[in-house]
């Protein structure tokens, strides 16, 4: 087989499906929800309405939140049909290697692999600067070579940040049906602690701050002020609190009935995720004047203690942090399942695609523990943080495009889907444009790293093939 065929080559639906056959359908419906809020719902709805508020948007910044759900819920209308499709581990990396080949596949897997060893990063580092901030009251504080990256004000490490990735790295390992009953209990927990702020915030909201609602625009060294300029910007800052719903899909391999249970878990825990983040941003815009957000790293907690509710502060602040918790086990999860797809496939080692006796890709989960627990130790969050976003638009544009490769194959060698994208074949179109426009909406900064990430990957997958095709020849 020659180089470009060899590249082009579309891999086989029925080969994924044996290869995960041992993996135990456990999941069902109220776990994918629960799965799909605690992932979304996590550290941006307790921050970024007050930032980009602050910095873009105004009173307005629900709107903002209301674009980037328009965005993500026609990226979520095209996985949910995905998913129900072809129901296995490695969502997008999987499906677009059976559609249009296994280098396009692998671009689309490096890209959700910067997603998710970036996102538990990010995650877990919100979550010690959050537990480390609960417990200053109380004069307990770690020396500052044990709470920062290296380098980062003489930072050596992140201990508590290490400390949680291995803590949920252990609970994973007991398997998802175990690992989905602690989850469920902690996302009852963070949205109960979310209404009992919308609850309280209500009783301290002034009409007067929602005016006006779009200030005029103007620029600023943040970047688009006001008008509907400064609503766009404020999107594509946004649109990273909705990424988290395709770590549903990653874990399609594991779950019961998945041609109705995917497409109701994926849709499902939007349209919640997306009612939250409305009530939450509209409600603290309008407890202060929105100036009052800016470079506050905690605007909920800071908002309520302002208006003299301390202890419901505190209790919203911890929930939080447990909040910053249910993200992470998504998170791990489905990079977990994404590493497992690699090394099942063999483009990464094929140990890591290996199970263990009780049918668990354990070997992936360490993986992925080590590498998050480096890079969110040894790199500037700041750095991190610009990947996140730009990776996953760059997927989300290759699975909608997918689209066009799906269609042509239900019924036929693909299994017909339980939920269909509607206005196909314009949709995908439009859907399309609806991403770039995001992505393009982000800073220059972030659209160059993500150029680097993806020389970086498509140096090595050349260089996986090159090996590979020796080796073919030498066994020939």
């Amino acid at each position: 087989m020659n180089f470009i065929k060899r590249i082009l080559k579309k891999e086989d639906f029925s080969l994924y499906q044996n290869k995960d056959a041992h993996l135990e359908r456990t999941l069902r419906v109220r776990d994918f929800l629960a799965l799909g809020v605690g992932t979304i719902v996590s550290t941006a709805i307790f921050t970024l309405p007050g930032v980009v508020a602050a910095d873009h948007t105004g009173p307005s910044v629900s709107l903002s939140f209301l674009v980037s759900a328009i965005v993500a819920a026609l990226v979520a209308f095209v996985y949910a049909e995905m998913s129900s499709a072809m129901p296995v581990a490695g969502s997008a990396y999987t499906w677009i290697s059976i559609l249009y080949g296994e280098f396009f596949g692998w671009l689309v897997g490096w890209a959700l692999i910067a997603e998710y060893i970036i996102a538990v990063a990010f995650v877990a580092s919100g979550f010690s600067a959050n537990l480390r901030g609960l417990f200053e009251p109380f004069h307990v504080k770690l020396p500052d070579a044990l709470s920062n990256s290296l380098g980062t004000n003489g930072g050596i490490i992140d201990l508590i940040a290490a400390i949680v990735i291995i803590i949920t790295a252990l609970l994973l390992s007991r398997g998802a049906s175990e690992t989905a009953r602690v989850q469920n209990i902690l996302v009852v927990l963070k949205v109960l602690a979310i209404l009992l702020f919308l609850i309280v915030g209500l009783s301290v909201v002034d009409i007067g701050h929602y005016v006006p609602f779009i200030p005029e625009y103007k620029m600023t060294a943040d970047g688009a002020f006001g008008g509907w300029q400064g609503i766009y910007a404020g999107s594509s800052v946004i649109f990273i609190s909705y990424i988290g719903f395709d770590s549903i899909a990653a874990n399609s391999g594991e779950a019961i009935n998945p041609h109705k249970t995917m497409p109701r878990g994926i849709l499902g825990s939007l349209v919640i995720a997306v009612t939250l983040f409305v009530a939450v941003s509209l409600v603290l815009v309008g407890m202060f004047d929105y100036s009052q957000y800016k470079d506050n790293a905690e605007p909920v907690g800071w908002a309520l203690r302002t208006s003299g509710h301390e202890t419901v502060a505190i209790i919203v602040q911890a929930v939080s942090v447990i909040g910053m918790f249910t993200a992470l086990i998504g998170m791990m999860l489905a990079g977990s399942r994404l590493l497992y797809s690699f090394g099942r496939d063999g483009i990464l080692p094929a140990w890591i695609g290996r199970l263990n006796n009780k049918h668990l890709p354990n070997r992936a989960l360490l993986v992925l523990t080590v590498v998050a627990v480096l890079v969110g130790s040894v790199f500037p969050f700041a750095f991190l943080a610009q990947l996140i976003s730009a990776g996953t638009l760059v997927a989300f544009m290759f699975v909608t495009v997918g689209m066009y490769g799906l269609r042509r194959r239900e019924g036929k060698d693909l299994p017909e889907p339980g939920f269909k994208l509607p206005l196909y074949p314009v949709m995908p179109l439009i859907i399309f444009i609806c991403i770039f426009a995001v992505f393009w909406g982000l800073s220059g900064q972030a659209k160059f790293y993500t150029l680097m990430w993806f020389v970086i990957g498509i140096a090595y997958y050349l260089f996986y093939v090159t090996k590979s095709m020796i080796k073919e020849k030498k066994v020939q």
